[in-house]
């Protein structure tokens, strides 16, 4: 599992995030950066041994639609409840139609688990190509910077298409196209932003053919929500290409997430519905990134891990 909230499951998005990993192991004194890629890659598989289900609100704006979601993460997949469209609160006739849909999601078991499967299949997509990360791009350290978010020294790398790198099936065809800059905080060495930029029309695959337009872009931003907890705060893409080599592909896409907070032990789907539909929707549209008590929720949770002889 990826230490971040789990963005909706596109192509592009799903293929992009993986390059959220990438932020190598920072050292005070140079070193190869491919062989810092692949500690990342050790360091990241890691992290998600640890992770731990939050709660949180997304934000997603696209040409068509501005919605927000209440989500909570559990072992049986993520569930969620829209709580605005448009920045704005929820109608009375329309909150009332979600609360029926996760009357009927707690109904049915089936298409939780057909759902989840998705997630997982798209899980062991993104774990493969990560494993390809090192030897696909070039990577050339800039040296040390202040971090895009202004908290603290970040050090600064480049990543370039790998010329010698052979794709071993069309989903990996994406990194031939991608090319740009991320910075990695110097104190926790976790990545902090990543700009991409699409520097070739390039054919790419997930789950279906599809090539994308040189001029794209994609951004990350990752935030450290306390107790050395990172996930994925903002995501933007701007792509144009085709899908399935002939609807035009044209996507524009904003997501952010926020209000995190930590999920009890224990709650499975259906008591993750349960919470959900038991408290009043708390919409709110400010840059609040976590909720007050994440902290002290996140120690509880430790001791309750680790509780003391």
């Amino acid at each position: 599992m990826l230490s971040r909230p789990k963005f909706a499951p596109t192509a592009a998005t799903a293929l992009l995030l993986t390059l959220l990993t990438l932020a190598p192991t920072a050292q005070s004194q140079s070193t190869d950066p491919t062989a810092l890629v692949r500690r990342a890659i050790q360091n990241r598989e890691a992290a998600a041994k640890t992770h731990r289900p939050l709660r949180y609100q997304l934000r997603k704006i696209s040409d068509h639609r501005d919605t927000t979601k209440d989500i909570i993460e559990t072992d049986q997949g993520d569930v969620a409840r829209l709580i605005a469209i448009d920045n704005h609160s929820m109608t009375a006739e329309a909150d009332q139609a979600e609360l029926g849909r996760l009357n009927t999601l707690a109904k049915h078991p089936e298409i939780q688990e057909h759902r989840h499967q998705r997630e997982q299949n798209d899980a062991d997509r993104i774990n493969r190509l990560m494993r390809l990360l090192p030897d696909a791009f070039l990577y050339r350290d800039q040296g040390t910077s202040p971090c895009p978010s202004g908290k603290g020294p970040c050090h600064h790398l480049t990543f370039a298409p790998n010329p010698a790198f052979e794709p071993p099936d069309v989903e990996a065809n994406i990194f031939r196209g991608l090319a740009g800059d991320l910075w990695i905080d110097q104190a926790q060495e976790r990545l902090a932003r990543l700009d991409a930029h699409v520097i070739a029309n390039v054919d790419f695959g997930w789950g279906i053919l599809g090539k994308l337009d040189k001029g794209g872009s994609i951004q990350l931003e990752q935030s450290d929500l306390g107790n050395h907890d990172w996930e994925l705060t903002t995501l933007k893409l701007n792509l144009k290409g085709k899908a399935l080599l002939l609807k035009s592909l044209d996507v524009q896409l904003t997501e952010e997430a926020s209000h995190f907070s930590q999920v009890p032990p224990g709650v499975d789907y259906r008591k993750a519905i349960q919470l959900l539909e038991k408290s009043t929707p708390m919409y709110s549209s400010g840059p609040v990134l976590r909720s007050p008590e994440f902290s002290s929720a996140c120690k509880a949770v430790d001791r309750s891990r680790n509780p003391v002889p």
